[in-house]
């Protein structure tokens, strides 16, 4: 039985040496993933997550949203699975 854990994801804006880019973390570690402007914010969020859920095996069905003060996403599964991918729900 894996341990999975929530992920946060929060957006840093570019600085005269990078592009906007949005970081993933949870307990275990974290990843940094360039803002993909073909994706709106909930998906950039999304595959941020989905980043960092990989870099761990984490696979399963993960619920989304908005954080309450508006900082960031947060992600939590609700169904692991070793044959299912990263799959969001309740984005938009």
């Amino acid at each position: 039985m894996s341990i999975y854990q929530a992920i946060t994801t929060k957006y840093i804006g570019p600085s005269n040496t990078r592009a906007g880019r949005i970081k993933a973390k949870a307990w275990a570690g974290s990843v940094t993933v360039e803002w993909d402007h073909a994706l709106n914010s909930d998906a950039n969020h999304a595959a941020a997550a989905e980043a960092l859920a990989n870099k761990y095996k984490w696979k399963g069905t993960w619920y989304g949203g908005g954080m309450p003060d508006q900082t960031g996403n947060v992600f939590v599964c609700v169904e692991s699975s070793d044959k299912a991918s990263f799959t969001t729900k309740g984005e938009g």
